[in-house]
């Protein structure tokens, strides 16, 4: 096996459809409990430091992480300026089923359960693409998501699927309460007091990590490597 030894230098290629490949930052600790697969944010990338910082918690925690730009460097010129792509969910979606087939076929990472935490728009993409995969995705981890985005994919996701959101979130809080009444899987709303839709309070992005660790390791750990 395979394992990062300094975080976020090694930067994977992985490809899509024709020539177009997506970067990404895979870690992998000794002994991994499975693997991460974070689906960034509107006019996010997998240099957020809210994510790296949550990634880099659950590497500690003993599971691997992959950091990956769900656009390419051109498709995110584009969204720049007109802002589409990064609510086109169908797209993000298809790409967080790309590069999940990626990892059931890297050598590093075959063997591993998959799991995904989603920020902002990428918690919906990741909830489609686990309802596209129920048999290899664990458990779904949503931070200040959007899961109404997910529409008619909501009731087909069988992963545990827990959303934290701020208490000061408001509208979002509303929206990810009623998305997990839609959902039919295990779920949970996780409501971090006083915390804003970004969790820049103190403290608050800390137990956004703690939260999803004991998540992931609760549905991952317990279920082992993928047959």
């Amino acid at each position: 096996m395979n394992t990062a030894h300094k975080w976020n230098e090694q930067v994977y290629q992985v490809p899509l459809e024709g020539t177009m490949t997506l970067e990404g930052n895979l870690n992998i600790p000794a002994q991994a409990q499975g693997v991460i697969l974070f689906a960034h944010g509107s006019g996010s990338s997998r240099h957020s430091p809210r994510n790296q910082f949550v990634a880099h918690v659950l590497y500690d925690a003993g599971f691997a992480t992959l950091l990956i730009d769900l656009l390419t460097l051109q498709e995110e010129a584009k969204d720049r300026s007109t802002g589409y792509l990064r609510f086109n969910i169908d797209l993000l979606s298809k790409r967080v089923i790309a590069v999940t087939n990626w990892l059931t076929q890297h050598e590093a990472t075959r063997t591993f359960k998959v799991a995904y935490f989603g920020a902002s728009t990428g918690a919906a993409a990741a909830l489609v693409a686990a309802a596209e995969m129920p048999q290899v995705i664990g458990a779904v981890v949503s931070r200040g998501g959007r899961p109404d985005l997910a529409h008619t994919s909501l009731p087909l996701v069988q992963a545990p699927t827990l959303l934290i959101v701020g208490s000061l979130d408001r509208e979002v809080l509303k929206l990810n309460n009623i998305a997990a009444a839609i959902l039919q899987c295990e779920k949970r709303v996780e409501v971090v007091g006083g915390a804003t839709h970004l969790f820049e309070e103190p403290g608050a992005l800390e137990q956004v990590a703690q939260l999803a660790s004991e998540w992931f390791t609760r549905y991952l750990s317990t279920g082992g490597p993928r047959e």
